[in-house]
């Protein structure tokens, strides 16, 4: 696929895994870039979108025993039944075999990744990615990190190698596609975004 058509061919729910990279107790205590509520909130509704629709996912952590501790209880939580979290030791989540061949035995070629640190976690396994012929996008807003300038650069380092940049529910809406799809509704609750349970308020209200 050429550079250009690479930024305009839609992700969909049979083209697209999701890889979720190191959202650990540790690392979530030092971001600095985004409320953690806010953040935490994020990779859930991320999580249970992907469920909802179908979409591969891989989950790993670093050092969990150790250095930087277990997942989220909360995104543990809302992973589908029987997900693996693949624990390893590389910095760069690509460079363990394990993950590696994980991705490529969803047989996607889109891949979105999201991860504390933005700028390591999830930049990292996304340039590689990239580097290997996949299509690398990053849900930015279910990524963070320690400090505004290793977000900015961790931004700019990505969009220098050809990663696309996005949010959680952006990615998610478009891999729904069509909004009178059976599983429309589950996918916006899983999203949990307030103003679209408003919307829906509002809406009822209007039929009844």
């Amino acid at each position: 696929m050429s550079e250009r058509s690479k930024f305009l061919e839609p992700i969909t729910r049979e083209n697209v895994a999701v890889v979720l990279v190191d959202h650990q107790v540790g690392l979530l205590s030092g971001v600095r870039d985004i409320p953690l509520g806010e953040l935490k909130h994020n990779v859930v509704a991320l999580a249970r979108a992907v469920t909802v629709l179908g979409i591969p996912l891989v989950v790993t952590t670093t050092a969990a025993d150790s250095m930087w501790g277990p997942t989220a209880a909360e995104l543990v939580q809302a992973l589908p039944a029987g997900q693996k979290i693949i624990d390893r030791s590389t910095v760069n989540a690509w460079h363990d075999d394990r993950i590696r061949e994980a991705i490529e035995a969803t047989g996607r070629q889109k891949l979105i990744f999201a991860g504390v640190s933005l700028e390591v976690c999830a930049a990292l396994p996304a340039i590689s990615a990239t580097a290997a012929g996949y299509d690398a996008y990053v849900a930015v807003d279910a990524s963070g990190t320690f400090s505004q300038a290793k977000r900015e650069a961790g931004l700019l380092r990505m969009q220098q190698a050809g990663v696309i940049v996005s949010d959680y529910a952006t990615l998610m809406v478009e891999a729904l596609a069509d909004n009178a799809a059976p599983d429309a509704g589950a996918l916006y609750a899983a999203l949990d975004m307030p103003f679209a349970v408003l919307v829906g308020q509002i809406s009822t209200a209007y039929h009844a």
